[in-house]
């Protein structure tokens, strides 16, 4: 088995991270659910004040139930989960958002999207129906037809929702070889490879989890090395170290650690799952207990190492993020409707509110968007 020294970094154009530039502009989207109160407008586009780490909303766009939200490697086009299936949106000028098309995903509600590498396929998680949806992309950045639909099949432990598959979360390797599917339902990974030609999923490994753990979230590491996996019932993160042998994905769990305090309150529930921008920290939250914790990455081992972990002032932070300066941090917080914010010191292990919370109803995902050239007012 090969080593992680022995490993070469993963080209560049793989990854999507980029150090802070202090002249650089910003926005941020959030996304939202609609649905109880009536509400029409599930994104929200904001102006990033980097300087006192805080958000400025300066436009909503009319959608329903944005329950996820996804930019493109090529960093032009924005996705988002819809009662409908799909929209795809053209960031232009400020960073606002023009709607290209709307696409059917032939199922229930999504719960996740992500593109490969290249731009070229869409993928959908389906938590409610277990599903997984592959979707061409066109150049335009339209969402195309289906490529392949593949409905997950199994038992779990016969206990409230772990009992048959919720596909959660879905990300390709960053090598660009492999589709990987959280299934929160039945406490593993999916592993499957792509056929571009055809965008047909076939699967190829599995990667377990502990038994009703809830695997909810995947990241993988900017040399595309180290895969992050955050289990939203036992609250742990476990780490893989991961490389091909012969065409086929290979990962071995090297680290597990817990998202809570020794003191944490019961019935707590691991959430987010968000690299900083430059990917040296790694960023999780807990419902329940309802508090966000940090980690520093090892560069050479992927190993984390936690330098805090406190409350957030709001009630379930279903994600949560640093600022792209890495000195501030957001939290939202799906339950009290709310977004808090906070200065971060990561070398004294401080979290400290400042600023007024942000009233936003059940909000679920943000992504700091950095302006390209040609988006800059």
């Amino acid at each position: 088995m090969a080593q992680v020294s022995e490993i070469k970094k993963a080209p560049a154009n793989r990854t999507t991270g980029y150090e802070y530039e202090k002249d650089a502009k910003f926005v941020a989207y959030v996304s939202s659910y609609t649905r109880g109160k009536g509400e029409k407008y599930g994104i929200r586009i904001y102006d990033v004040d980097m300087e006192n780490g805080y958000l400025t909303q300066k436009k909503q766009i009319e959608i329903s139930n944005s329950s996820y939200v996804t930019i493109s490697h090529n960093r032009k086009y924005l996705y988002s989960i819809t009662d409908f299936g799909i929209e795809a949106y053209r960031i232009v000028k400020g960073g606002d958002l023009e709607q290209i098309n709307l696409a059917s995903i032939n199922g229930m509600r999504g719960s996740y999207l992500s593109t490969d590498y290249e731009d070229e396929f869409l993928f959908v998680s389906g938590y409610h129906d277990g599903k997984i949806t592959v979707l061409r992309l066109n150049d335009d950045g339209s969402v195309g037809d289906i490529c392949d639909e593949l409905f997950l099949k199994g038992l779990g432990s016969i206990a409230e929702r772990n009992f048959r598959p919720h596909v959660q979360c879905v990300k390709m390797t960053r090598d660009n070889h492999f589709l990987l599917a959280a299934d929160l339902g039945m406490d593993h990974v999916n592993v499957y490879t792509l056929n571009r030609k055809n965008g047909h999923i076939k699967q190829c490994a599995i990667l377990h989890s502990e038994l009703e753990s809830a695997p909810r979230h995947l990241k993988f590491s900017k040399d595309g090395h180290f895969l992050y996996v955050v289990h939203e019932l036992k609250n742990i993160i476990d780490v893989y170290f991961y490389h091909e042998v012969d065409g086929a994905p290979d990962f071995e769990k090297i680290q597990t650690v817990s998202t809570l305090n020794n003191y944490h309150a019961t019935g707590s529930a691991a959430s987010a799952l968000n690299f900083s921008s430059d990917f040296k920290y790694l960023v999780s939250s807990n419902a329940g207990d309802n508090s966000v914790v940090i980690y520093r990455i090892d560069p050479d081992n992927g190993y984390l190492y936690k330098i805090l972990c406190l409350p957030i002032s709001g009630e379930y932070p279903k994600d949560a993020a640093l600022f792209p300066d890495n000195r501030h941090l957001v939290s939202l917080n799906h339950e009290s409707n709310t977004m808090t914010f906070f200065s971060v010191d990561l070398e004294k292990g401080l979290l400290v509110m400042h600023g007024k919370e942000i009233k936003v109803d059940k909000p679920n995902c943000i992504i700091f968007h950095k302006l390209q050239d040609d988006q800059i007012d």
